[in-house]
């Protein structure tokens, strides 16, 4: 079982986010660690619902500001719509993923966590939905 630590990153290169998760398996896809990571950020949002969410994609409702999306009101939100409009995000292009240095390009692409690695989310575009 290893470690692994989500990143996210302004498309500039400044850290924004980031999280740990212990106990995964030593090789993953990159749908099965983009599903993880949304369930784990939802899950952290959902522990103390806020008007706030800090995460990949943009809830159903929500806008998007400078410190993540703004609820009407404070509420939980569905992890696998939340993931579901991830996966879409990534096939579109409206985030890159990095594993170390080296961008991973599919969602069925088996991800070597050997080593503890941290993945680095790049936003590329406003993402919505959810």
């Amino acid at each position: 079982m290893t470690s692994v630590t989500f990143r996210d990153e302004s498309p500039g290169g400044r850290a924004t986010e980031s999280f740990t998760v212990p106990g995964l398996p030593g090789e993953l896809t990159v749908r099965e660690l983009i599903r993880i990571r949304v369930r784990e950020e939802v899950a952290l949002h959902n522990a103390k619902p806020a008007r706030r969410f800090h995460g990949l994609v943009q809830p159903d409702g929500a806008e998007a500001d400078r410190d993540g999306y703004l609820l009407k009101e404070a509420r939980k939100i569905d992890w696998e719509s939340q993931a579901a409009v991830a996966e879409r995000a990534f096939v579109a292009n409206g985030f890159v993923m990095l594993v170390g240095d080296v961008q991973v390009e599919e969602l069925d692409e088996l991800v070597d966590l050997n080593g503890d690695p941290e993945l680095v989310f790049i936003r590329l575009v406003p993402l919505a939905g959810g």
